[in-house]
């Protein structure tokens, strides 16, 4: 049974950064905000993602291309439950990010995937609805799965989230979505992770002064992207990643 989850605009920053900044940055930043209480006892949650694209690979080609604004869609589970299985819209605008979902069933996920886009109709959710129209429209395909460990920090003036997301990983065995255990590779340089930051309408200074205190880079990054440019045979060195 399908449930629809919206949210509104919020800023998204990206930065890459090495294992070292990676440690000092959640050594201080453990000082000021909450561990995320979906993390484990380990501090992070599995996060398993199945993209989708058109037959022309237009979020892949946008993405490339800067284009302002775009949006993804994929199905995502957490630390291998496929009993709690949604399908996301993300959405991008500059330096915005806003994100619809609605839970769907293991069974409804596999429609999708095999792109019976008249089951997702019939769901009479608004989120499936698109999927179903981009889906019949543009020839939508399940292209790539992105999987990573989150480590999420909160904090709830600013409604503020930071991740560390480290062991980024992909694969193109998309019949493995489902299995406990997949096999994937290593999408970025030994040593390097993703920091995001997201926030409404403002980030505290303290949070702002603490980011500023590695000298971190912000970036343009799309695990999304650098998962599909792997697959097809065009993974940069590191130098390449990080624009």
């Amino acid at each position: 049974m399908m449930q629809a989850q919206g949210g509104r605009y919020r800023y998204e920053l990206k930065y890459v950064c090495s294992d070292l900044q990676l440690a000092q940055m959640e050594e201080r930043l453990k000082k000021i905000l909450k561990p995320d209480s979906h993390a484990d006892g380990g501090g992070f949650y599995t996060i398993r993602s199945l993209y989708f694209d058109d037959y022309y690979d237009t979020a892949l080609r946008e993405k490339e291309d800067g284009v302002n604004l775009r949006e993804k869609y994929r199905l995502r589970y957490y630390n291998r439950d496929v009993n709690l299985v949604r399908l996301e819209i993300k959405q991008k605008a500059g330096s915005k990010i806003r994100k619809e979902s609605c839970r769907v069933t293991k069974e409804e996920a596999d429609g999708m995937i095999e792109g019976n886009w008249y089951q997702a109709a019939q769901s009479g959710d608004r989120v499936a609805g698109r999927l179903f129209l981009k889906g019949a429209l543009c020839l939508m395909q399940p292209k790539v799965i992105v999987e990573y460990d989150r480590f999420p920090y909160v904090c709830e003036e600013g409604n503020v989230r930071i991740t560390f997301d480290k062991n980024i990983r992909s694969a193109s065995g998309l019949e493995d979505f489902w299995r406990d255990r997949l096999h994937t590779r290593p999408v970025m340089p030994a040593g390097w992770h993703l920091l995001e930051v997201k926030f409404d309408e403002f980030l505290p200074d303290h949070i702002y002064r603490t980011l500023q205190m590695e000298h971190l880079t912000q970036t343009a990054f799309s695990k999304y992207a650098l998962c599909r440019r792997y697959a097809l045979g065009a993974l940069p060195g590191a130098d390449g990643l990080f624009g």
